[in-house]
């Protein structure tokens, strides 16, 4: 689908124009993270420029003033693109291209871009497109002055017709209908992948955390798993699951999830909710800080606001306190008054600390091996089918009465096949290790 909008094409040399941020708000900090995604999505950085904006300019966001100095700036620097560090109303936006003659494009909208050259799956690239067309579809508001002309005229096809925005507005209308419907088909297959993986009784894991916190470092660690990394945002997007097979703290799901940052998107957020349902269905979070990082306090609120936001806020969360070796900070586990652990201290990429990491993670998923002799009439073939599936079972027998099971995993994934009165379905026999 293809629309005409009479809009600047270039867009690699930018220029930044950087608000003010509220107090509380490293401004320096988030300056170097808004230079780093518009670097991550191919800009050129020629320069920077900062913004007060007590009292925004319904017009152009920014005061007339600045708007100005942006354009002479714009002119000095030969650049073709001013991304700003802000959500801008349709209007402001359309405002400031048509007094900068250059593309403009705000937080939301180089958030997008940058999805959308990540996404390689099938499903991610269906959510990107999906998100970039409901942002769009707030920029046809006259935004672009051939949208007024009529498509009428001509011998057979004089008559009111209709405007090329309304062709774009019902074009667009039909393309989102059309991924919605798709998106709905890709959501029912992964919710059966799920429910499948939940029939198996394994235990899920998912990593949580902000953008090049090390996530995907730490998966690959645990996993082998060959995951994409880099010292960018965003340098996965979509979701990867695997399962380990670790004697100290598997079998077991781990799945990787896209970093989240400070202002994320909502459209956006709302547009990935499959993806980020690997999140919102796992037994426990971990939840990876860069501990390097001066502002890893404010990234883990920001992180934990998004979990709420997509229905994971009441999880269980295990703090994986990564880079280590980048502070000093020794590898150690932090437990609470109840002996419970709460926090990991580690190097995903020096190896420091992982063993630790694994047995945590046997102990909050319930890794506690329990073995002994199940019996199964006939009619409970499925059962011993996927207690098979599991590998649970060591040995068995049949007799006139159904099967005698010799059975040994752990009691997370028994339970939820032979319920909470485990022990005494596996009768005397039932012997305990840890």
């Amino acid at each position: 689908m293809k629309f005409l909008f009479d809009r600047h094409k270039k867009g690699e040399r930018a220029l930044l124009v950087l608000p003010l941020a509220p107090r509380g708000v490293d401004s320096e900090r988030r300056a170097e993270e808004f230079a780093e995604l518009a670097r991550s999505a191919g800009a050129e950085v020629l320069d920077q420029l900062a913004a007060r904006t007590d009292r925004p300019n319904p017009r152009y966001f920014i005061g007339t003033g600045k708007v100005d100095e942006v354009a002479e700036r714009l002119k000095m620097l030969e650049a073709d693109l001013v991304l700003i560090d802000h959500i801008l109303s349709p209007v402001q936006e359309r405002n400031l291209e048509q007094r900068l003659g250059v593309r403009v494009v705000d937080r939301t909208g180089l958030i997008l871009d940058i999805f959308a050259q990540r996404a390689h799956s099938h499903e991610g690239k269906l959510e990107v497109e999906l998100a970039k067309l409901r942002h769009l579809a707030t920029r046809l508001v006259g935004g672009w002055t051939h949208l007024e002309r009529q498509r009428g005229g001509g011998i057979g096809l004089r008559g009111p017709g209709e405007t090329q925005l309304e062709t774009d507005r019902r074009l667009l209308g039909e393309r989102v209908k059309a991924l919605t419907r798709r998106l709905d088909k890709v959501r029912v297959q992964r919710h059966q992948q799920s429910r499948a993986r939940r029939r198996a009784a394994l235990p899920r894991v998912a990593l949580v955390g902000y953008t090049n916190a090390g996530k995907s470092t730490l998966f690959n660690t645990l996993t082998g798993a060959g995951v994409y990394t880099a010292d960018k945002l965003f340098a996965t997007l979509d979701p990867t699951v695997r399962r380990i097979e670790d004697p100290d703290c598997g079998p077991l799901m781990l799945s990787d999830t896209v970093g989240f940052v400070r202002e994320l998107p909502h459209d956006l957020i709302a547009a990935f909710r499959a993806t980020l349902s690997e999140a919102r269905e796992a037994d426990l979070l971990l939840h990876v800080v860069d501990s390097a990082d001066t502002e890893q306090q404010v990234m883990q609120t920001i992180v934990n606001n998004v979990l709420e936001e997509i229905g994971a806020g009441d999880l269980p969360q295990l703090l994986v306190m990564n880079k280590i070796d980048l502070n000093g900070h020794p590898p150690q586990v932090d437990r609470d008054a109840t002996d419970m652990p709460y926090r990991v201290w580690l190097s995903a990429a020096g190896g420091d600390g992982m063993e630790a990491l694994r047995t945590v993670i046997a102990e909050r998923v319930g890794a506690e091996q329990v073995r002994g002799v199940l019996r199964l009439p006939a009619a409970e073939g499925r059962l011993r089918a996927r207690l098979i599936e599991l590998g649970a079972v060591r040995g068995e027998q049949y007799d006139e009465q159904g099967w005698v099971l010799q059975v040994e995993a752990p009691r997370s994934r028994l339970e939820p096949l032979l319920g909470h009165n485990l022990d005494d379905r596996l009768g005397s026999l039932l012997a305990r290790t840890e």
